[in-house]
């Protein structure tokens, strides 16, 4: 069994009609995805703006109550928790959020950001225990022990991104969704905030979650790789696999963007047409479709593609692919 099992998670908003225009429907950001998380491994979650890929880690953790399907954590299937068992047990998985300087409260030191968790989940007798676990997972995260009485506005926004995470590491989590937690910051502090987490992976054990729009990024931290687009999984498999040689023309216009670093060598660039359909109205069949170079009409505008296994290990959601 793995650690983490989705089956057919959907999340659809309601969208209410104007007071003239009478339009009401659903805005389908997550549309029935499925995917596994092992112990301990990486799987990165890719794709474009809008495609879904913080809807679908907050509806996971049940920060956002799902439309319909299942979340399983080890044995026991987290859509079906009611709140007050939802709140002991979810110090087994948390989130890093992607914006360090308001997913923290001004009004409250380090002290107490990083050490709330632990006294609400008891994981400390006193507060003198509790602030020694503090300046524990301070220094983990690599931030000196004074930084515990300072307010999160005198911290750059690399040193938040750090608070965050030791907030996070505070109960002792076996999986962790970070939700593009370095996206906010300067390229000069990225590489030092995922060394950290892959460093903290290494001597934790901790599964991971990795949302994420920069596809190097990914392709250094992750085992796996999930390719989303408009609500749904196109591409999943090993990390190698897929950057090798994917299969799904999607990804293969994601990578085709991706620079190479041998000097003189270069990809194919495949830019696609259009824009990215509306979750409130997708495409038929294949919601890919329109902007798919080699659709076939009559086929992809008709049927709709399941994820299909591959002899490498990965399943790829297309007709067409070989």
């Amino acid at each position: 069994m793995s650690l983490v099992e989705v089956r057919d998670l959907k999340k659809w908003f309601p969208l209410g009609g104007g007071l003239f225009s009478g339009r009401e429907g659903w805005v389908r950001a997550v549309d029935g995805v499925s995917l596994d998380v092992e112990a301990g491994e990486t799987v990165g979650l890719v794709g474009e703006s809008g495609c879904g890929k913080s809807t679908f880690g907050r509806t996971l953790l049940r920060l956002l109550e799902p439309t319909s399907g299942t979340v399983r954590f080890e044995d026991t299937l987290v859509t079906s928790l009611d709140r007050g068992r939802l709140r002991s047990f979810r110090r087994r998985m948390q989130i890093i959020f992607q914006d360090p300087f308001s997913s923290l409260n001004p009004r409250m030191v380090v002290r107490d950001l990083v050490g709330e968790a632990i006294k609400i989940h008891k994981l400390a007798r006193t507060q003198k225990d509790v602030d020694a676990r503090v300046e524990a997972l301070l220094e983990r995260v690599g931030l000196r022990t004074d930084a515990m009485h300072r307010y999160p506005h005198e911290f750059s926004g690399g040193q938040r991104q750090r608070i965050g995470i030791a907030r996070a590491l505070a109960v002792e989590p076996k999986f962790i969704v970070a939700d593009e937690p370095i996206s906010a910051l300067d390229v000069s502090i990225q590489a030092q905030i995922v060394n950290l987490l892959k460093d903290l992976q290494e001597e934790m054990k901790i599964a991971y979650l990795f949302i994420a729009h920069d596809l190097q990024i990914v392709e250094y931290l992750s085992t796996r790789v999930a390719i989303m687009y408009l609500g749904k999984i196109v591409e999943v498999g090993p990390s190698k696999a897929i950057y090798a040689g994917p299969k799904h023309p999607y990804t293969k216009a994601l990578l085709s963007a991706v620079p190479i670093a041998e000097p003189g060598k270069k990809r194919d660039r495949i830019v696609l047409q259009g824009d990215v359909p509306s979750p409130v109205d997708p495409p038929s069949g294949c919601t890919f479709h329109p902007r798919c170079p080699i659709a076939e009409k009559g086929l992809c505008d008709v049927k709709v593609p399941t994820l299909r296994p591959f002899p490498d290990g990965r399943q790829v959601s297309c007709h067409l692919a070989e």
